[in-house]
């Protein structure tokens, strides 16, 4: 999580030098100059951030399958191959043999590659979110008053500092949602229409 707190820490740098509008919005919320927000909370209790965690499990447990499919696959090959030893010269099964360890090894090294780049993409998770929750941040900040927004787990004494960790998830639900859908389009939707009630027949006269 150390580069997650550098780009917090760039972020508040940035918004430093930028300045803030003459008159903040009054939200009615605690104002304070230094505003503190947790990014692990950020990231794990906003909408965003749950979706983004759900689709890297659903990509793990993919792997995980794909992993123990091809070792069933492995050890049937295995087990036909000794069961063809004895009909086959020594040259023969060796060379097939060196086929099959050749085969294993290119695969093992496929899954290790699969696995790293997973746990890669795990660790850019946060950094990813961060970018697209900084525009709703920026705001928080501007409308609470604040010229500096800080990582709440980096600041030891905060007598002065206000967290604005509560807001931020709730705006960013508001803004961003699960970045699948913008709350907005989904707010905006039309209502499917009423059903219209159907003329009944009436009954034929006598």
């Amino acid at each position: 999580m150390i580069a997650l707190r550098q780009l917090v820490a760039a972020a508040a740098t940035l918004i430093c030098i930028c300045g803030l509008p003459a008159a903040a919005q009054d939200t009615g919320a605690a104002r304070s100059e230094i505003l503190v927000v947790d990014p692990e909370r950020l990231f794990e209790e906003s909408q965003l951030g749950q979706r983004m965690m759900a689709e890297h499990q659903d990509e793990r447990e993919e792997l995980a399958a794909h992993n123990r499919k091809l070792e069933a696959e492995l050890e049937t090959e295995e087990r036909a191959l000794t069961a063809r030893r004895a009909e086959l010269s020594p040259e023969e099964f060796r060379e097939l043999a060196d086929a099959f360890d050749a085969r294993v090894q290119e695969i093992r090294r496929d899954s290790e590659r699969r696995v790293r780049d997973l746990e890669q993409d795990r660790e850019r998770l946060p950094l990813l979110f961060l970018r697209q929750a900084e525009p709703v941040l920026i705001e928080a900040m501007r409308n609470m008053g604040g010229v500096v927004l800080l990582d709440a787990r980096t600041v030891m004494l905060r007598a002065d500092a206000v967290d604005i960790t509560d807001d931020a998830v709730a705006r960013i639900d508001e803004t961003i949602g699960d970045g699948e859908t913008a709350p907005e389009e989904e707010a905006e939707s039309p209502a499917a229409p009423a059903p219209q009630p159907q003329d009944v027949p009436s009954p034929p006269r006598e």
